[in-house]
């Protein structure tokens, strides 16, 4: 059987690409240690890349589901945790950030490893817009495929939070469905 050079080349970058995916389970877990997870489970690298079909100990909502929270719960807490540059105690800016109506930005908070003042910033405006309940519904996105609003659930579920939604597909596919979007500013982290 004749293969063309264009499809070996094809089959075996696609069998590379297959090989260096990082293999999870059905659930929530990364299956082997390849470097991109920290010892105790959170994403490092890679951020854009195929995240699991789910978070730990969290509900995943699609953009249909996410709607019917917000109609169903009028208190629903909206984190948006996707990144942004912070120098000399300020948020660096180059172009607006399209969020959802009524999301709360915290930046930086969805990255593998946080140093303490973006672990305090996070916990402490979590708790000042649930009332310190933990069991007030939260629902945490970035785009689609982001490891950053994963890492975010897992912090947040083990930090007691009960009731969590995982917005998987993101702000991607809430502007892809045209639903409306309000250009974010962060939330301004306190000064110690």
């Amino acid at each position: 059987m004749f293969r063309s050079p264009w499809n070996l080349t094809l089959l075996s970058n696609l069998a590379l690409l297959m090989a260096l995916a990082l293999p999870v389970n059905a659930d929530t877990t990364p299956t082997r240690d390849t470097g991109l997870f920290s010892a105790d489970g959170f994403r490092l690298d890679r951020y854009r890349s195929p995240t699991p079909a789910k978070a730990p100990g969290a509900t995943t909502v699609d953009t249909a589901a996410l709607q019917a929270l917000l109609e169903r719960h009028a208190d629903l807490v909206l984190i948006d945790v996707i990144n942004v540059e912070y120098r000399h105690q300020r948020f660096l800016q180059d172009q607006p950030h399209p969020s959802i109506p009524n999301a709360h930005w915290l930046p930086n908070t969805g990255k593998g490893q946080l140093e303490p003042r973006w672990q305090r910033y996070l916990m402490d405006n979590l708790a000042r817009l649930t009332g310190e309940r933990p069991d007030h519904p939260v629902a945490v996105f970035c785009k689609s495929d982001c490891w950053l609003s994963w890492n975010a659930v897992k912090r947040l579920t083990e930090a007691g939070y009960r009731n969590v939604y995982w917005f998987k597909d993101g702000i991607d596919s809430w502007i892809g469905a045209g639903l409306p979007t309000r250009a974010a500013t962060p939330v301004p982290p306190t000064q110690s």
